[in-house]
């Protein structure tokens, strides 16, 4: 069945998943789970043995594994993010579909988590395939204004090109750049995850391993989230 959704919203199940009541168990669930991690264990094993403990669904486990890490690892990402006045005359490298989802999932009602290294992920997937969605052109334009008023040197975008509709997203973001006079280039390559790891410009992205790998990083969504749209559901499981 094709996917007809016209927003990035809310999982029909999170009101529940994510309660109030429930947050002191996935809290838990994040301390045990980075704990284990910190000591060795493999990952999917101290996730089942942590999600097994808290009676966790397949929903809150994704998202145990999504905010928690490892102390080693929170440690160095700690060591290579800069305050985002970094990008004023700068250069960004930006995980494309990384960023652009998460910001339309807080700006559609979808559920934002704030994890144990400070950086806010969604738990929406692309399972193969971009969707544009009501709130990809306005999430696109709150990135672009707001990276013009921090006076941002150049930004580079990576797409996925295995995606399908990458091109077109290509295409859209070319436009608003263009229209807008925003410093931007869009390049679709087979996997961004090494070229951020590898590049020497700043790099936003939340994800676990361009952040273990990158030289250097702002929490770009974090801010944008929580300065323009404080409306967001956020959970804090950190």
């Amino acid at each position: 069945m094709p996917d007809k959704r016209s927003h990035r919203g809310a999982h029909p199940a999170d009101t529940k998943l994510f309660a109030p009541e429930n947050i002191s168990d996935l809290r838990a669930a994040v301390q045990d789970y980075s704990l284990l991690l910190s000591k060795g264990y493999a990952d999917k094993s101290a996730l089942k043995l942590v999600g097994d403990k808290f009676s966790l669904t397949q929903r809150q486990r994704l998202a145990v594994m999504r905010t928690a890490c490892s102390e080693q690892r929170l440690n160095s990402r700690r060591q290579k993010q800069l305050d985002i006045s970094a990008l004023r005359g700068g250069q960004l490298t930006i995980d494309g579909y990384n960023l652009l989802i998460t910001v339309e999932a807080a700006m559609s009602g979808g559920l934002i988590l704030k994890g144990r290294d400070g950086t806010f992920r969604d738990l929406a997937s692309l399972h193969g395939t971009y969707r544009k969605v009501d709130e990809t052109v306005p999430a696109l334009e709150l990135i672009g204004f707001f990276l013009q008023g921090l006076e941002l040197g150049q930004a580079l975008w990576l797409l996925d090109s295995p995606v399908s509709n990458s091109g077109r997203l290509k295409s859209l973001i070319g436009r608003l750049a263009e229209q807008n006079n925003w410093p931007w280039q869009v390049q679709l390559v087979i996997s961004p995850d090494p070229v951020l790891i590898k590049t020497d410009s700043i790099v936003v992205s939340s994800d676990s391993v361009v952040l273990d790998g990158c030289k250097r990083w702002v929490n770009l969504a974090r801010t944008i989230i929580e300065k323009k749209l404080p409306e967001a559901h956020l959970v804090d499981l950190s």
